[in-house]
């Protein structure tokens, strides 16, 4: 009887497939595939163009499996993958793409979000994206991907400091946000989404 691929490791299915088993490769695509369509909605705010970075990522993720050695575990080494090919896309995109507030994939933390967390979330989402690119890709792989800062630095290509230093930076702006806007301000204990929860342990520890 054959291995069950679901209970074996990332590392085990890579080796498996560079040796041209095709039901391994796909053990990947299967829990992967809705991480990086995930956070490629983030990006690219367009269901069509989020689907086409997770499929052109899965290729070239395929195409350069010989080159990858395991020194980073095989997540952050797709995550960044799909990064560079959503970055190429995110230059490209154009003002009429569907706007991501309206996708709502692991942003709500509750299945039926009160009007006050859907406004929170609406505000918060417009704010990330006002982010410099690094810092809102450090931050949605740690929020909303629970990354690690190691595989936030493999993935993003940078030290690790560095990657810590792009999330910091981002919640100090955010949390600057939170401040300087009274509804924010007074809805931030409110609401139970991922971000206000990270940016109300961050205000805690800084403080």
């Amino acid at each position: 009887m054959g291995q069950d691929l679901k209970a074996i490791s990332d590392l085990e299915l890579v080796e498996k497939a560079k040796t041209g088993d095709r039901k391994a490769f796909s053990e990947l695509v299967v829990r992967h595939q809705r991480g990086l369509l995930r956070m490629s909605l983030r990006f690219l705010k367009s269901i069509d163009a989020a689907e086409d970075v997770v499929q052109e990522s899965f290729i070239k993720a395929f195409e350069k499996l010989r080159s990858f050695e395991g020194r980073s575990s095989f997540k952050s080494w797709l995550y960044q993958i799909a990064l560079n090919t959503a970055r190429n896309k995110y230059r490209e995109r154009d003002d009429s793409m569907t706007d991501i507030a309206n996708v709502h994939i692991g942003v709500a933390a509750q299945q039926e979000a009160t009007l006050v967390e859907v406004s929170v979330s609406e505000l918060l989402q417009s704010e990330v994206e006002k982010l410099p690119f690094r810092q809102k890709t450090a931050l949605l792989l740690r929020v909303y991907e629970d990354l690690s800062f190691k595989e936030i630095a493999e993935a993003m290509d940078c030290p690790y400091d560095t990657a810590k230093a792009n999330y910091r930076h981002a919640l100090i702006k955010l949390k600057s946000v939170f401040e300087e806007n009274q509804d924010l301000k007074t809805w931030k204990s409110l609401s139970s989404s991922d971000l206000t929860t990270e940016m109300n342990y961050f205000a805690e520890v800084e403080g």
